[in-house]
């Protein structure tokens, strides 16, 4: 398997990746020889990078033709990397998409509120889609793709890397395996870090339930993999409960300032944005960006980096920002066969970390993500035991999306060759549930009430 890395930390990337993402070939499982697929790249951002590098690390496998992005920068940096003219250097999707197709698949990486609408055209003329989640931010935006999709008769993969992780996709082997027997129970938590939460949903660009609800903005990998488990049994109904508690007016310290730059408390504070953006460089490619010199791969100074994030929401108060999504949710999911789902969405927790109990008629399976360990645990009443325990490795720990990234792409490319999918393989299709479970979390959690799957 594939492994990104950017040159500063694996967990918290230096934007620098546009000028030097480096990826490790940790397994030779990956590597083969194939026809090589032209791509496009719409939405020139974090994740289209890392989809992108596959490129580099396999040539044989995948050629970048194509870009489109309104941050004309951002052309330039991605044009170099990938030798691309100019006349192949859009502005938008709908403009790439105006001329006669020229490649073979198109990744969007876009921002997830522009999914649809910079998709559409692209299927409409003839790309394959890997896209990014989430797919939309509401279920008619869902539903107008999916028309469009077929309509058009194209392949279009959401990014629900977590599939690709071994951690995950070595526990659906044995629950497909029948290892475990039908599914009781699932319990998923997902613990999102302190910093993380503050950089991406109070002072980021998902701080606003308009754009995205944050069970669908921060844990549509989760429930795709409820679902995924599930083995595409339809939810039933759905109850949710939680909201924005934490981060509010309210709650600011005495003493605490607009803006972390201007505040007699800053160095204090456990969310200081200094402190996270400049001084530990966590979340830095998310604070900078805007930031020409710094996402040109050029080194800048502190003084540079604080006047820049001064003017920006990433240098706002946690406490006196303008964001209004939940800052905890749990969520209960029923199924039509009976089974249950829980999620939680934990946030402000020291440590990042997600995990799984999955309680089936023969067996039950418990792990961490991040430790990229499991247990599989049985009845051995007959053997005169009280259970069998059976300690799994998975080998990848530490890395947000457990190594999926690029085995993710390697899939996608062998399924427009129309090779045989893995078990992996998402499709549109395949997401419609697991998303329109988030916008039923929502409305329940809203209204305090139980919602009806079919009503979404």
């Amino acid at each position: 398997m594939l492994v990104c890395f950017s040159q500063a930390t694996t967990r918290f990337p230096d934007y620098q990746f546009l000028a030097g993402l480096k990826c490790v070939n940790l397994s030779s499982q990956l590597v083969g020889t194939m026809s090589r697929v032209r791509a496009v790249l719409v939405g020139l951002g974090h994740r289209t990078a890392c989809y992108a590098s596959y490129a580099l690390q396999h040539p044989d496998e995948m050629e970048v033709v194509g870009l489109a992005d309104p941050d004309s920068d951002r052309l330039a940096i991605f044009a170099e990397k990938y030798g691309i003219p100019n006349d192949k250097c859009f502005s938008s999707s709908q403009e790439l998409a105006a001329i006669p197709r020229f490649g073979d698949i198109a990744i969007n990486g876009t921002m997830d509120e522009v999914h649809v609408e910079t998709t559409i055209p692209l299927v409409e003329a003839g790309y394959h889609v890997l896209l990014e989640k989430p797919i939309a931010p509401n279920s008619s935006e869902l539903n107008l793709l999916d028309a469009a999709v077929t309509k058009a008769g194209v392949k279009v993969a959401i990014c629900h890397v977590l599939r690709y992780a071994p951690f995950y996709n070595d526990i659906q082997q044995r629950i497909v395996a029948g290892e475990i027997g039908e599914i009781i129970h699932i319990h998923s938590t997902e613990n999102v870090s302190y910093h993380h939460m503050a950089v991406a949903f109070v002072r980021g660009k998902w701080n606003k339930r308009a754009v995205n609800p944050i069970m669908l903005a921060k844990c549509c990998h989760d429930l795709d993999l409820i679902c995924w488990f599930n083995s595409g049994i339809k939810p039933s109904k759905i109850s949710s409960m939680g909201g924005r508690h934490f981060f509010t007016t309210k709650n600011a310290p005495e003493g605490a300032g607009e803006n972390c730059f201007d505040c007699d408390i800053e160095r204090d504070c456990q969310y200081s944005a200094k402190r996270h953006y400049i001084d530990n460089n966590w979340w830095s490619f998310y604070a900078l960006a805007g930031e020409k010199n710094y996402e040109h791969g050029e080194e800048i100074d502190n003084e540079i980096s604080a006047a820049h994030i001064a003017t920006t929401d990433y240098g706002r108060c946690v406490w006196n920002s303008e964001n209004d999504v939940a800052d905890r949710q749990s969520v209960i999911i029923e199924f039509e066969n009976g089974s249950l789902a829980t999620h939680d969405l934990v946030s402000n927790s020291s440590r990042a970390t997600r995990r799984l109990q999955i309680v089936g008629t023969k067996g039950e399976i418990f792990g961490d993500m991040v430790s990229g360990q499991f247990t599989v645990w049985k009845p051995a009443a007959i053997d005169g035991k009280e259970y069998t325990k059976e300690v799994v490795d998975t080998g990848v720990s530490e890395d947000m999306h457990g190594g999926g990234d690029l085995r993710l792409v390697r899939d996608f490319l062998s399924l427009v060759r129309g090779e045989q999918p893995s078990l992996a393989t998402t499709s549109l299709s395949d997401s419609l549930n697991s998303h329109k479970i988030a916008f039923a979390a929502d409305i329940s959690m809203q209204e305090s009430r139980i919602v009806d799957f079919d009503d979404i």
